[in-house]
Formats: structure tokens, C-alpha cells, sequence
């Protein structure tokens, strides 16, 4: 299969892109999607930096409570594109 990705299956993968678990075909087919595509490769940054971020993140425990309300406020306004 040599069809190019559309936009809404490299977001149903791209967990397993940047776990390097996409069998070779298809991560050439991910990689020349996110050549052309600005959005997708946009994505793709936007998920490197929240798992490298994640690692930093306190536990909720230890968060003081407006910023845990604060963070929650950002989830609520949230909206998918």
C-alpha cells in the first residue's frame, strides 16, 4: 500500500511514530506526509515537547491548588479542531 496518509490517520499514529513501532513502509509514508504538510509536522512537535514536558510535570498532589485549577480551566476551554 503506497497512498499517501491523510491528516486524520497520522493523528490515529503518530503515538507509534514516535515510538518507532510503525512497520518501515509506513513511517516513510508518515515522514513524507509530514514533509509537505505543515499542520501534521506541527502536531508531531506539539507531541515530542508534551512527553518531554510530561516527565516534569509534579504529580497533582503536590500542585498548589489555583494552578491546579488554572491547568483544569485550559482542559474545560479546550477545543478539538
Amino acid at each position: 500500500m503506497n497512498e499517501e496518509f491523510k491528516c486524520q490517520e497520522m493523528i490515529e499514529v503518530v503515538t507509534n511514530y514516535l515510538e518507532s513501532a510503525l512497520p518501515p513502509n509506513e513511517q516513510e509514508r508518515f515522514e513524507r506526509h509530514l514533509s509537505y504538510c505543515a499542520g501534521c509536522s506541527t502536531y508531531v512537535d506539539q507531541m515530542r515537547e508534551t512527553i518531554t514536558q510530561t516527565g516534569k510535570v509534579p504529580r497533582e498532589e503536590s500542585l498548589p491548588p489555583a494552578l491546579r485549577e488554572q491547568i483544569v480551566a485550559q482542559f474545560r476551554t479546550w477545543k478539538r479542531g
